[in-house]
């Protein structure tokens, strides 16, 4: 790992060194992650230089935003390959928390948000936007960043922490990153790497199918018969279940029969083993 990247496991240096910075009027920008860092991460902390002169990315797979039949013990982990690529992406820092220094004995606070983690993710994932809510309030209040940069792929996620800091009056602007796609349009995910070749050939449909509703809802169709259409596209293609493929609106996160502003087609489907999601942007004709 070059020197260059600074490697920071506990928070009195965190802040001693975002305090430096400060004081010589740089804008700091947090980049979190969970680690198992691919080209999608890179692109959020190559946007954040552009925007600022310090760059944080931190890495915690936080237990609490996983439920009890999810993949936390075997989600991956890298943290030296991690460290590697954060510093060839131009990284300044890495923010190493613990699960202890997260949550430590006799923590007993956690975040409850509001609509923006209603339906969607949070009917399938009980508790996980609250795990979600919490831990990124922590990040923001260890770091203490100007802006905080998270990918549009989990965009119920992206409106859940916009909530958050608004109503908490956090002093932080968040800011969404277009999704970075491989060429065929599949998404850039840490789990993609759990698909089996065949799988991997099938997984770009969901992309595809998402796009084409949205061309279909910007000539003014009606999203229901869009909508039906494609969760039998992704079941014949062999996604399933398909636990939810939505129209919601951009900012509110509510349904949406027809498309008069911006909205989101947003879906959650299971592809063997691997549940992958994504949105497409929906625009009025």
């Amino acid at each position: 790992m070059p020197d260059t990247l600074l490697r920071l496991d506990t928070l009195e240096p965190l802040r001693a060194r975002v305090a430096a910075w400060r004081r010589e009027g740089e804008r700091i920008v947090l980049v979190p992650t969970m680690g198992a860092l691919h080209a999608g991460h890179l692109a959020l902390v190559a946007h954040a230089r552009a925007i600022g002169q310090r760059v944080i990315a931190s890495i915690f797979v936080n237990p609490t935003q996983f439920g009890p039949t999810e993949d936390f013990s075997r989600y991956p982990r890298d943290t030296e390959g991690d460290l590697a690529l954060l510093a060839g992406a131009g990284a300044d820092a890495a923010w190493l928390p613990t699960v202890e220094i997260m949550y430590p004995a006799g923590f007993a606070t956690r975040i409850e948000p509001g609509p923006a983690a209603e339906g969607l993710c949070g009917r399938f994932r009980p508790g996980h936007f609250s795990g979600v809510a919490t831990v990124v309030a922590k990040l923001l209040n260890q770091v203490g960043p100007d802006v905080a940069l998270f990918g549009e792929k989990d965009f119920q996620q992206l409106q859940v922490i916009r909530s958050v800091v608004r109503d908490l009056d956090i002093p932080v602007a968040i800011e969404g990153v277009p999704t970075l796609r491989e060429a065929d349009g599949l998404a850039l995910s840490s789990r993609n790497r759990y698909l089996a070749p065949a799988e991997r050939a099938t997984a770009p449909r969901l992309h595809a199918v998402l796009a084409r509703i949205a061309e279909g809802l910007a000539t003014g169709a009606e999203a229901g018969p869009l909508v039906a259409d494609g969760i039998a596209e992704l079941e014949a293609a062999g996604f399933g279940p398909v636990q939810y493929l939505e129209v919601r609106d951009a900012e509110t996160l509510a349904p949406v029969a027809r498309v008069a502003r911006e909205a989101r087609v947003i879906a959650a489907a299971y592809l063997g083993g691997t549940r992958l999601i994504d949105n497409v942007a929906a625009l009025p004709g």
